[in-house]
């Protein structure tokens, strides 16, 4: 094996590990293996909430190009984060098995603004998806854009006059700054895909697709894959509240998907169990419910508000 396989990442801490997972993953196998950090656009503008940049994959652009500039030979990313969509020639060669899926809250004092209705708090996020949820729970708070890494929002959390800021477990897990004081937030159903990792590769590149391949967990690859299925048949992005979750217990496939408009005030859901063995195409007809449940028509009010 004398290639060395070229593994491209972003710079932060979060992005790092994930990467170095994968390199390890892979020197295990007996593969020569080097990191390649690149910048994104999404670590460039750290101002902009995600929304308004309207933006596909701009935490995953770069890296696609590197990859078909041949500069990379891998690109690892959060998978929440890659567009339903690849460009031509790539291909999401290897999910890694999930880890923490839920979001949680970070809070500066103590959480009694939770319980009570009469105080405005000041909640911190970048997420449209949290945003939503967020309001239509807690109508009466106040919500702020909180952009940058996992690091970086921790400390402008810390400086701000806000009672807390919302972060995906994995990621504050994943690189141990989780703080003691935070909370799972059980009721908030998660972005498709979040908790899980993706090694992409060029579709033509069988050295490296082979090399990935025992990389894949299959029962995550189902998961993500019917969550993802049910986000790109509502058109969903980062400018879309839309959320996903499946999961799989006692052979059962579990999932929950919902859709909701940007104040929170409308929410539709759809939730099934089936045997696991026949989940084909689940994504699809749950994102029907919702649309005759009356999502076409929050899709174009969102669609409206944001031209």
């Amino acid at each position: 094996m004398d290639k060395v396989i070229r593994i491209g990442t972003r710079e932060s801490q979060l992005a790092l590990w994930q990467a170095n997972l994968v390199k390890d993953l892979l020197t295990a196998q007996g593969f020569s293996t080097i990191l390649v950090p690149i910048k994104s656009e999404g670590d460039i503008d750290l101002v902009t909430p995600l929304y308004e940049i309207g933006v596909q994959g701009i935490f995953t652009r770069s890296l696609d190009l590197a990859l078909l500039n041949d500069r990379i030979d891998i690109a690892v990313h959060s998978y929440k984060d890659v567009p339903t969509q690849l460009p031509k020639g790539l291909i999401n060669a290897a999910i890694l098995e999930r880890g923490p899926v839920k979001d949680l809250l970070v809070y500066k004092h103590d959480t009694q603004f939770l319980e009570d209705s009469t105080y405005v708090a000041n909640i911190a996020t970048s997420s449209i998806r949290r945003k939503a949820q967020w309001l239509r729970r807690y109508p009466q708070h106040q919500l702020h854009n909180l952009r940058g890494n996992v690091n970086t929002r921790l400390q402008k959390l810390a400086s701000e006059n806000w009672d807390a800021a919302i972060f995906a477990a994995a990621g504050l897990e994943r690189i141990g700054v989780r703080p003691d004081e935070s909370v799972i937030l059980d009721w908030m159903l998660p972005a498709p895909a979040q908790g899980a990792i993706v090694a992409a590769c060029r579709e033509q590149d069988t050295f490296c697709r082979e090399a990935l391949a025992p990389l894949d967990h299959a029962e995550t690859a189902l998961c993500t894959g019917i969550e993802r299925e049910f986000l790109r048949y509502l058109l969903g992005g980062c400018t879309t509240p839309i959320s996903a979750y499946a999961y799989i217990q006692d052979g059962q496939l579990n999932f929950e998907g919902n859709l909701c408009n940007l104040q929170g005030t409308l929410s539709l859901t759809v939730s099934h169990q089936l045997p696991a063995a026949d989940a084909a195409g689940l994504g699809t007809s749950a994102a029907k419910e919702i649309l005759v449940q009356g999502g076409d028509a929050i899709i174009e009010e969102i669609k409206n508000a944001q031209r």
